[in-house]
């Protein structure tokens, strides 16, 4: 097959992109080093959501446990980190969009992250964490006149819950940007080839390969589940959580974005903000990519969610997905 032809040519090198404006560490205790390994001299720990400047990126020491990332980032003034620790951040803030469409629109966090209110006001009680790329449903802009601050009203239905973003952390996302790529191919000619081996994601036009990317699949326990699929449900911003289902550790990812489901229970391809260490196996069962290869798959496979819906599911139709493991 093609996709364990690019698997040979090492693509950790094709895929690894320029160096990030910023980085903010994911967890804390993030160490950063004198030199890219980890045999180097520690120089301090990075705490949770620490945002740093990134003036380069390198190769160094390979992740423990994932051969394929070997990308480390030089903080400026500092030492060097473990990308896969680090998630690629810019500080865009945005103009407020006041058209917003009665079905609502789709917004993207432009910032490194965000916290939500309870209520359209400075004052108002913390809701969660947002952070960058991340997804969310805007329901209309509301203007604190008292304040002269600009807010975008949200809704999670997960939590069933309104909250409130300050708009200049927030880009209103055009319909253009939410339209099926490549639209003329026939729908059998289109395929997504998922090697487990190689960790990665290859989307098929016929026998000719238009995308591949680097992925983080289902850990040991958690495998994602091997066969043959269709991406018959999709959301662009979905909350993501275990809780109920009696496992420890719960988790809840808000505003998780591009999200093509292809199973029933629930597994898929979609953007991941809580980790950059693509290659390794170490999700509940998705695919996890970045954003942008997240997006690209959203986009390109169908059904083609329509602008003012947040989720669409139709049984039996969708883009084939064929998942194995040569192993």
């Amino acid at each position: 097959m093609l996709a364990f032809v690019l698997a040979d040519l090492h693509l950790d090198r094709a895929l690894a992109g320029e160096a990030p404006y910023q980085g903010r560490s994911t967890f804390s205790g993030v160490d950063v080093y004198r030199d890219p390994t980890y045999a180097a001299k520690k120089i301090r720990a990075l705490g949770r959501d620490e945002i740093v400047s990134v003036d380069n990126q390198l190769q160094g020491d390979p992740g423990y446990g994932n051969p394929f990332n070997d990308t480390w980032y030089r903080i400026a003034g500092d030492g060097y980190v473990y990308s896969g620790a680090i998630q690629p951040v810019q500080t865009n803030h945005q103009k407020p969009v006041f058209d917003i469409p009665e079905t609502g629109a789709l917004g993207e966090l432009t910032v490194p992250f965000s916290d939500t209110r309870r209520g359209s006001s400075v004052f108002a009680q913390h809701g969660y964490r947002s952070y960058y790329t991340t997804t969310h449903w805007i329901q209309e802009t509301i203007v604190n006149r008292d304040e002269k601050s600009i807010w975008y009203k949200i809704y999670d239905r997960l939590t069933q819950e309104t909250l409130y973003f300050p708009s200049h952390d927030m880009r209103v996302i055009p319909p253009e940007e939410l339209t099926l790529l490549s639209s003329e191919i026939a729908e059998e000619e289109k395929r997504i080839y998922v090697d487990l081996e190689t960790q990665t994601v290859t989307a098929f036009e016929g026998e000719r390969a238009v995308f591949t990317a680097r992925c983080a699949s289902g850990a040991k326990g958690t495998e994602t589940p091997r066969g043959e699929y269709r991406t018959y449900h999709k959301g662009p911003s979905v909350h993501m959580t275990n809780q109920g289902d009696g496992t420890e550790n719960t988790y809840h990812l808000p505003g998780v974005p591009w999200v093509s489901f292809f199973t029933g229970t629930g597994v898929a391809f979609h953007g991941t903000y809580w980790h950059n260490d693509y290659g390794r196996p170490s999700s509940r069962g998705c695919v996890n990519l970045t954003s942008n290869d997240a997006k690209f798959v959203y986009r390109w496979t169908r059904p083609n969610v329509p602008r003012d819906t947040p989720y669409l599911s139709l049984p039996g139709e969708g883009t084939r997905v064929q998942v194995v493991a040569r192993g």
